[in-house]
């Protein structure tokens, strides 16, 4: 017979067991669906593009063939969980417009552009994901971490983390650093300045 106490204790475990506002708990193997995804890129994404171009939204995507850092990731959300980061970070500007850069001199947010620029992307992930410590070793690297970098000229590049490693000893990662989606060992070349985890149910 199930008593007072049981009843008690089974109602708190179900509400530490429910996901947050109702969404569907993150599948456990979504690192690797992540890290396939943006490794799916290589050979069809081949041009570095950083053109403007106006797209619908949500959903809204430049020709596959082509795209900056960014699209890495965003196309790598899509496809391996249906969760479009243009919609997600365009109503987060819209709620929060002044957590964001103002770098591009906007007074509004702006669905075309807004989610493919590394500055915004990383805000998003701060307040809607998890940082994680920037100076970690190589070692410290999961696969799916999205990591922040600085490029020469200060252009910041963000790649996914893969969950094998290079020669370098540190994970491999999928980009687009100027001749399309690559998965290269170049996590160690450039100067990291984020670190994150991003998934939603």
């Amino acid at each position: 017979m199930i008593n007072r106490r049981q009843v008690l204790m089974g109602a708190a475990l179900a509400v530490v067991m429910r996901p947050a506002a109702g969404r569907a708990a993150a599948p456990a193997d979504w690192p690797a669906r992540l890290v396939a995804a943006a490794e799916a890129q290589v050979g069809v994404t081949v041009t570095y593009d950083p053109a403007y171009a106006r797209l619908a939204c949500p959903g809204g995507d430049v020709p596959r063939d082509r795209g900056v850092c960014t699209d890495v990731v965003i196309r790598a959300y899509r496809d391996a969980f249906g969760i479009d980061l243009q919609r997600l970070v365009h109503e987060d500007m819209w709620a929060n417009f002044s957590a964001y850069p103002r770098a591009w001199g906007l007074s509004r947010p702006d669905p075309n552009i807004d989610h493919r620029r590394v500055p915004n992307l990383q805000v998003f992930f701060r307040r809607r994901g998890r940082a994680l410590p920037a100076d970690a070793a190589p070692a410290g690297f999961a696969e799916g971490d999205l990591v922040t970098q600085m490029l020469p000229g200060n252009l910041p590049h963000i790649a996914v983390v893969t969950g094998r490693s290079g020669g370098s000893g540190a994970p491999l990662v999928v980009h687009n650093i100027g001749g399309g989606a690559r998965l290269e060992d170049r996590l160690l070349d450039f100067l990291v300045t984020g670190r994150y985890r991003f998934i939603t149910g």
